[in-house]
Parts: C-alpha cells; sequence; structure tokens
C-alpha cells in the first residue's frame, strides 16, 4: 500500500485547526542561520470542551526568510522494524553528510498507540528529515522509508491523513518530561527520540493563520503544569520496573481509611458497600470472561485438528467425534466422514490404496503448516508477547514486576488463537498452559474497570492471582486444583482473602466451562476414570519407580530445553523466528501421521493410556489372549498380551521418543505453547509401558506367593491404566516441581479419588528425584535464562556473607550518592539525576556527618522539581532545596525562592544494620516486597541495597 503525503508550512499564510484536548508543539527553524524559532501552537484548551474553541498563534520569524517545511511519507509496509530503520536512516546520514549544511533527524513515535478518532488505533513509527538549505535540498533525494503501521482498515487510515500531518509537528515535545528542546547547526541524532501523542478527534481545517510566540509559550506552560501534575497513577511505574509492595499497600491503606471516614453519610455508605464488593465483582467478571474463552477454544480445537484428515460433509461444523457420534466402534470413521483423500479419489488412505494415502498424508502436512504459519505470523505482526507459556513471565509479574503490555488486549485476542491454531497443527504443546496466561489477561484488562486495582498495583496482583487460578480452572476443570497452584507455584504474595477469591473465580469460571459443555458429554473433567480397581501396597514400589523416571526425565528435558532456547538467543534460531516454527511443524507433521499414537490429539492419547480394557475393547492395547479354560489367568483377572499389544508397546516407546524430543525444540518457540499436556502424555506413555511390563511379569509368575496374596478371585490384578495415571503426574511433577497442586489437579481431572496415595508418592519421589539432580522448575529456569528479577522462596543462600559484603557502594571503593536535607541547590539535584541511575537516594543531615533522615526516590524527585518549578516562577538553578520541614520557605525570613520537598520524603525506611545477615536481608525483600534496604551503622548510612542486586546471589 502506497500513501503520498506532502505538508508546506507558509508562515505567512493563515490557518485555523480545531482540536480537542491536545497539545501540540511546532518547531520551526530560521533558514542558513543559527538561530532557532520556537513556537507552540495549543489546539483546544483541555478546560474548555467546546468543539469551536480555537486558539491562533502568531510566530515572528525575525529578519530571517522561512522556506517551507516539507514531510514525505513514502512507503507503508507492516514487515519493516525500527531497528532496520534506524540502521537504515543511520547509514544516509553518514554517507550524505557532506552535503548538507544542517540536518535534523526525528520524529520517532516509538510504537505508542495513537488513538484516531473513536475507535481507530495506530501504531506509528515516524522519521522525517527536515533540510534548512536550499542548495543541499537540490542535492538531496528522499530515501524510501518504510513506516510499520497496524491498522483495522485503510479506509480508516486514508480518512486520517490530516492526523498524521500534525503529528509530524510534534517536535518541541520530545523527552519524556515534555520540555521544549533547542536545535542549533549540525545537530545529528543516531538514535531517535522516543515521543507519543494522543489524538481524539480533528473537527475541521480551513487556511492557514499567523503565529503569536508569547501566547504560544503561555499556553504550552500550562498544558505541560496540567500533563505533569495530573498524571494517571495507574502509569505511576515504568515499563521493566518493580513496585513498591510496602507503598502500595500503605497507600491502600489510606484509601480505605478515607472512604470509612466519610460513612454516616448515605454515599459514603454506598462507597464503603461498592468498595467491599467490587473485589468480588471483579474476579466474578474475570472468571466468566475465563470460562467463556475457554469453552470456545475447547470447542475450536477439536475441529480444526480433524479438519487436517477430513470434514464431515452433513455438518461442516461437527469434528469427527460429533459426526460419528452413532457409530458403533467409538474412535473409528464412519460413513459421514470423509477424509480428503475419499473426498478427492473416493478412496480411503489405507495400505490398499497407497495413492490415497500419499494424497492424505500431504493434505495432513499442508494442513499443518498452514495453522502454524497463521498461529506464528499473528504472534509476530500483533502481539510478540504471545508466544511462549507465559508462567514464567506470570510468576515474575505476580512478584511486582512490571511489563508493559504482556496482559494486554491485543496479548489475549492472540493468545487465544494462537492456542487454537498451534494445537490444532499438531505441535507438540498443550493450551492449558497458556490458559494461565489468557486468565491473566483478562484479570489485568477488567482491573482498570475498578479504580481500587487499576491505580494500585499490588492490589491488582490479587486479581492477577484469582486470574491464575481460573486458568487452570478452566483448562483442567479443576477449580480447587487451580486455586493451590496459584498459592503454590504461581503467586508470589497471597494474602487470605486473596485465596477466598481465587477459590471464588475459579468456581465461577468451571461452573462457566461446565454449563457451555465443550466436551459434549456433561463431564467437568478431560480424562473421566470409569473404573475402581484397587491397588495394592506391594505396587508403591514401581509407583515409586515411576516417580524417579519422572523426576529423571525432568531434570533432562529441562536442562536440554534450557540448552535449546540459548542456541536460540546466540544462534541464527532467534533471527528466524518464523522458519524456526515452519520446521518444527514440518518435521512433527511428517513423523506424525505415519505413527497413529503420534498423530492423535495429545488429550485423546492421554484418555486411552489411562483407559482400562473391557470386554469389547478390540483396539491394540486391548489385544489379550483371553483363554477362559485357563482357570489361572481367569482367577487373576489378566490374560497374556497378543500380538497386538506387542505392537503397541513399540509404537509407544517410539512415540515416546520423538515425543520427548520434538517437546523439547517446540517449547521456546514463537507461538503459544504449553507443558502440561505434552508432559503428561510422556508420562501416561511411559507408566503404560511400565504398566503392561508388570502386568505380564504377574501372568508368567501366577504361582509366586506375592502374587497369590495380591490377586483375588476375578478382579484385575494389575492395572495398567493406573499406572499411567501416576507416570503422567509423576512427570509433570519432574518438569514443574509442583507437588500439592499437582496432586489435587490429577485428582479432580481424572475423578478418582482411590488413587490419592498413589499419586502423592510418585508426586513426593518426582520433586525429590529432579531437586536432587537440578534446582528449580521449568519455569523458574526461564525466569533466569531471561534475567526476570525473581527472588524464589525455594532458593537458600550457601555461602555465610553479611550485609556490608554486599551492599552497594562497597566501602572504602566510591563514595555514596546522598542527598543533603538543607544545603543542596536545584542545579546540584539537576547534575545528581543527570550523573546517576540510581533509583533512590537517601537523605541525610550533611555529607560528613552522613546521618539518615529518610529515603527518596527518583522518580518523586524527578517530579517534584518539575511541579516547584511550574507552581514557583522564582525557583532557578540556584535556589535552596530543603527536604525537612524545619527549615522551609518563609520561616525565619529566608527568601521563597527555595524549594521544599520534605512531602516526597520516607521518613521511615527499612534499615538494616552492617552486619545482618544476608540470610535476614534476603528474608526482608521476599516478606516485605521491598525495592531496597538501607544500610546503617550506628545510625549513619552505610550504603543499599537493591532488588536487582540480590538477584544475582540467588
Amino acid at each position: 500500500m502506497f500513501i503520498l503525503l506532502c505538508c508546506h508550512l507558509h508562515i505567512s499564510r493563515n490557518v485555523d485547526l480545531i482540536y480537542e484536548h491536545k497539545t501540540l508543539s511546532i518547531n520551526t527553524v530560521v533558514d542558513g542561520s543559527s538561530k532557532v524559532i520556537q513556537g507552540s501552537v495549543h489546539l483546544a484548551d483541555p478546560n474548555f470542551h467546546r468543539n469551536d474553541e480555537q486558539v491562533h498563534v502568531k510566530l515572528e520569524p525575525g529578519s530571517a526568510t522561512l522556506k517551507p517545511l516539507s514531510l514525505k511519507y513514502l512507503r507503508i509496509s507492516s514487515k519493516a522494524t525500527v531497528t532496520h530503520l534506524r540502521k537504515y536512516i543511520a547509514q544516509q546520514v553518514l554517507s550524505d553528510m557532506s552535503k548538507f549544511n544542517e540536518i535534523d533527524i526525528f520524529i520517532n513515535n516509538c510504537e505508542k498507540g495513537t488513538f484516531l478518532g473513536r475507535d481507530h488505533v495506530l501504531k506509528l513509527t515516524v522519521f522525517a528529515w527536515i533540510v534548512r538549505s536550499p542548495s543541499a535540498r537540490k542535492k538531496w533525494t528522499n530515501p524510501e522509508i518504510r513506516l510499520p503501521i497496524h491498522v483495522r482498515s485503510a479506509r480508516l487510515l486514508r480518512r486520517k491523513l490530516l492526523a498524521l500531518l500534525l503529528l509530524a509537528f510534534q517536535i518541541l515535545m520530545m523527552d519524556l518530561q515534555h520540555r521544549p528542546i533547542f536545535l542549533n547547526n549540525c545537530v545529528v541524532m543516531r538514535k531517535p527520540i522516543c515521543s507519543s501523542i494522543v489524538a481524539t478527534k480533528i473537527i475541521r481545517t480551513s487556511a492557514f493563520t499567523d503565529f503569536d510566540t508569547s501566547q504560544a509559550n503561555s499556553t504550552a506552560r500550562k498544558s505541560e503544569q496540567h500533563t505533569v501534575l495530573h498524571k494517571p497513577e495507574g502509569q505511576q511505574y515504568d515499563d521493566f520496573e518493580t513496585i513498591d509492595w510496602v507503598k502500595d499497600i500503605a497507600c491502600d491503606r489510606d484509601r480505605h481509611r478515607r472512604i470509612h471516614s466519610d460513612r454516616n453519610t448515605f454515599l459514603g455508605c454506598l462507597r464503603i458497600y461498592w468498595n467491599s464488593a467490587s473485589g468480588w465483582v471483579c474476579v466474578s467478571l474475570v472468571g466468566i470472561a475465563a470460562g467463556l474463552i475457554a469453552a470456545l477454544i475447547d470447542i475450536g480445537t477439536p475441529w480444526l485438528t480433524d479438519l487436517k484428515e477430513g470434514i464431515c460433509l452433513d455438518a461442516l461444523w461437527f469434528n469427527r467425534a460429533q459426526c460419528c457420534w452413532s457409530s458403533a466402534v467409538p474412535g473409528e470413521d464412519c460413513p459421514e466422514w470423509y477424509s480428503w483423500s475419499r473426498l478427492a479419489m473416493n478412496k480411503d488412505p489405507t495400505g490398499d490404496h497407497p495413492d490415497a494415502y500419499f494424497v492424505a498424508y500431504v493434505i495432513f502436512v499442508l494442513w499443518a503448516l498452514a495453522f502454524s504459519a497463521l498461529c506464528v505470523a499473528f504472534v509476530r505482526m500483533f502481539a510478540p508477547y504471545a508466544c511462549g507459556s507465559g508462567i514464567p513471565e506470570i510468576k515474575t509479574i505476580l512478584s511486582g514486576f512490571i511489563i508493559r503490555g504482556y496482559l494486554g488486549k491485543w496479548t489475549l485476542l492472540v493468545k487465544s488463537m494462537g492456542m487454537v491454531l498451534g494445537v490444532s497443527a499438531g505441535l507438540s504443546l498443550g493450551k492449558e498452559g497458556p490458559m494461565v496466561h489468557m486468565a491473566s489477561c483478562c484479570g489485568n484488562i477488567l482491573s482498570y474497570l475498578f479504580p481500587k486495582y487499576s491505580k494500585n498495583e499490588a492490589k491488582k496482583r490479587e486479581i492477577l492471582s484469582a486470574a491464575a487460578a481460573a486458568g487452570v480452572a478452566v483448562a483442567f476443570g479443576a477449580p480447587i486444583g487451580g486455586v493451590l497452584f496459584s498459592l503454590e507455584e504461581a503467586s508470589y504474595y497471597f494474602p487470605m482473602k486473596t485465596m477466598f477469591r481465587s477459590f471464588f473465580c475459579a468456581m465461577v469460571s468451571a461452573n462457566l466451562v461446565r454449563m457451555i459443555n465443550p466436551y459434549g458429554d456433561e463431564h467437568l473433567v478431560m480424562f473421566q476414570i470409569d473404573y475402581k480397581a484397587q491397588w495394592h501396597i506391594a505396587e508403591l514400589i514401581p509407583f515409586a519407580m515411576l516417580g524417579i523416571m519422572g523426576g529423571i526425565f525432568g531434570t533432562l528435558f529441562n536442562r536440554a530445553n534450557l540448552f535449546i532456547c540459548r542456541l536460540r538467543k546466540t544462534t541464527w534460531l532467534g533471527k528466524h523466528p518464523v522458519r524456526e516454527v515452519l520446521s518444527i511443524t514440518l518435521v512433527t507433521a511428517v513423523l506424525s501421521y505415519p505413527l497413529p499414537y503420534m498423530r492423535m490429539n495429545m488429550g485423546d492419547l492421554i484418555r486411552l493410556m489411562v483407559s482400562k480394557c473391557g470386554p469389547g475393547d478390540l483396539g491394540a492395547l486391548c489385544d489379550y489372549k483371553v483363554n477362559l479354560s485357563d482357570s489361572q489367568a481367569a482367577m487373576m483377572g489378566s490374560y497374556p498380551a497378543g500380538p497386538g499389544v506387542s505392537r503397541a508397546m513399540w509404537m509407544l516407546a517410539v512415540t515416546l521418543v520423538l515425543k520427548s524430543i520434538i517437546t523439547v525444540f517446540t517449547f521456546g518457540i514463537k507461538v503459544p505453547t504449553g507443558l502440561f499436556i505434552p508432559s503428561l502424555a510422556v508420562g501416561a506413555m511411559m507408566g503404560r509401558m511400565l504398566g503392561v511390563g508388570i502386568e505380564q511379569l504377574v501372568v508368567y509368575h501366577a504361582d509366586h506367593p506375592l502374587v497369590q496374596r495380591m490377586c483375588k478371585s476375578a478382579q484385575p490384578c494389575i492395572n495398567p491404566g493406573l499406572y499411567a495415571l501416576v507416570g503422567a503426574a509423576s512427570t509433570l511433577g519432574g518438569v514443574t516441581r509442583m507437588t500439592i497442586s499437582l496432586v489435587v489437579v490429577m485428582l479432580e481431572l481424572t475423578g478418582g479419588l482411590t488413587y490419592i496415595l498413589p499419586l502423592m508418592v510418585a508426586a513426593m519421589v518426582s520433586k525429590w528425584t529432579g531437586d536432587r539432580l537440578t534446582n528449580g522448575s521449568i519455569y523458574e529456569e526461564h525466569i533466569r535464562l531471561n534475567k526476570y528479577p525473581y527472588l524464589s522462596s525455594r532458593e537458600e543462600l550457601t555461602h555465610t556473607s553479611i550485609a556490608a559484603d554486599v551492599m552497594q557502594p562497597k566501602a572504602q571503593t566510591s563514595p555514596l550518592l546522598v542527598v543533603t536535607q538543607n544545603s543542596m541547590t536545584v542545579g546540584d539535584i539537576e547534575y545528581l539525576l543527570s550523573s546517576s541511575t540510581f533509583k533512590g537516594f537517601p537523605v541525610v543531615v550533611s555529607e560528613e556527618s552522613q546521618y539518615l533522615v529518610g529515603w527518596i526516590t527518583r522518580r518523586d524527585l524527578t517530579r517534584a522539581l518539575e511541579q516547584e518549578k511550574l507552581y514557583n516562577p522564582d525557583v532557578a538553578t540556584e535556589s535552596m532545596v530543603y527536604f525537612t520541614d524545619s527549615n522551609s520557605a518563609g520561616d525565619f525570613g529566608l527568601p521563597t525562592n527555595v524549594a521544599n520537598l520534605s512531602a516526597i520524603v520516607d521518613l521511615s525506611p527499612i534499615t538494616v544494620t552492617d552486619q545482618t545477615p544476608m540470610e535476614t536481608v534476603l528474608d526482608f525483600f521476599r516478606k516485605l516486597g521491598l525495592r531496597q534496604v538501607l544500610v546503617t551503622k550506628n545510625g549513619y548510612v552505610q550504603a543499599h541495597h537493591h532488588f536487582h542486586l540480590h538477584n544475582c546471589f540467588m
């Protein structure tokens, strides 16, 4: 799509621009001189809401002659990236610098959401050249500029071109503080400055007008003051920053006290009731949203999965199971189901028709490639955060880390669609893990409807914890297991009321899935167990063996997957995610089709593994040599394996190896991937094979005294399905290191309360084995791999040290940067902020004494200085700054051109002595959710610990 847009600004003409609720700035430079004339245009004062409000600004050009300003947007392409643009433009500038007297390269909207119109969202990155030399203008050939733009409609984009034109004039507001930038000769910016603009509506335009500099500066100053003082509380933290748990919880207590202070009025009582009920309303909405999306995913996934092999012509919306509902043999094809070879060649894909088999094979692979291509395209184009499982990031976010956009609307949409497409493509992944991410997105989005949670990041994490529980509840039909999963695995801060709300949220979501009935059998559980066979105490030994095997498998899987993920970060795999996804899909599809167990949907595979063979079962797994004349075998209820069982065991062994290897490469690719179902499938196959082996061992050693005591008359002595169930739990526990929540999820998943003890034994042995070999689950390993700031409560400090050994800065290495309470000027503080990167500074009496007064954060200090400059025009660089009330402005005849910032000082920071053991310091960080701890000695500050510093010692 090509769109050509040229704009010319002639100062000698008039322009009337009517714009709602926005301040725009224009930087106009005098041609051929070093003078800079700065003009700010404010269109429609925010204090007025009339659509016809107009502001005319006059710009005095001085003695020079202004030339037209020309900006061109040549090509629009969604394939270009900001990185390529920056490299390309930098090369063009460096190669052509000799042609220009003056050149400026700016406008980068930094992929911020620009809202055009009522419902139109435009993500725009703009680079513009401003050339101020007529001779250079003739020599300059404007290169092709690719702009990544994602719009809902090209028609809407063309209607909003004027908004793009206005966006191009935003040159003064270059930094986040909305302060002017003066540009002199030969200014080259190799890294464009980030800025953003939100345009609500354009009413109309007319001819050009004259500009008035004084009125422009006054209006811009008012707008700047309005912007700084009324920044939304929900954006109080920057991206990739840790929240202050103590401060946020204290703010919530203050809000709670303010609400209850007005309890004597009717409106005050209503606010109190709404404040108490808003949490329950929010988790109810989260449960409804998560249940609805999960049900739609469960309905769409089987249909697309079966579409790779055929279609139901009588009812196109039916999958194979629904199409063959009345079939005499469940799981087999019926006349109503048409395979693609039958539809194209009127032949079934069997060994008797190799040509039909080849056609079905090729179509199966093509469908898989198409689904995976769509999935990775959606993720790459619209929501890169939608890839992966999401549980490592959810754990990090719940611990207090900010990742903007990870729980947004686009992530929710692409994650939901990607789960359906990825599972339908036949990739060795599950949709159950990403459902935790999906439910957390619902919790984050819906929390913005309630100021109690949207303006407080610590309170918002209570909703996210409940959403994580709902994600497991809708994934497995296990509401209690979901609550325990959120408590054991996901949540960092889990008070008692959060547990109750998590339980309620999981209950609502699970009930909604049950009402929608996505499985069509009115069962909430995924793998219904319909047998009540008893197990024997001697079987605890093979159950423990399965636990050991699950722990070993989990360790090997985690190490291999981490090795592959590191290769992605350092080799070409990370640079070509689409090729990687398509390659893995091609290999998976080619290997899956010839193997029935590999081709089978993993949910159906697990269901088959945990099932019990009945008299009417004709599958290979139930091909036993039933000889009713053999009284001894009949007495045990078990029979020798037939050729079908032997063949099935070999196929299961091959499938087990291939599934394990492919899952290692699949987990971590740029599609929504989960580990729950693949781990359960591998463990179920492992357990089924062991169960069949022990069953045959019992059959052929029926005379052994132990066998005689174990086996009762006319009842199966060994149930291979139970071994598959225990093996599935042990493998998932070895990968994720879950215990309590794992056992409860498996019980709710299968409905088999009889087998709680075997599951507990397998889960504990699996965790012990895995922890002995490696430290941490797959999710914690990925957290370390991505270097997220996460302090795990399970890890212990192996070396002995004290606070003085690891504090920053260390003693006698570099001076501690501090803020004195009454002896610093505005210039001193501005230099301190510009020359350091610390998130905060201790406030001391003086630099000589270092006696601690309090703590001040970098953000609060920066904003407070800006507000002082806006409110008090007498404040200058030489003005004094006071951080205590004892010597504030106006006291003892002091001048009024001082800044009093005592309100932003934390007078009760958490402190430890320099001899405090590091184990105690780590407990402070973990249990209190601190961002920093000040180290003192006899009341004098020595240094401070910060959260990200301690992550290195874990």
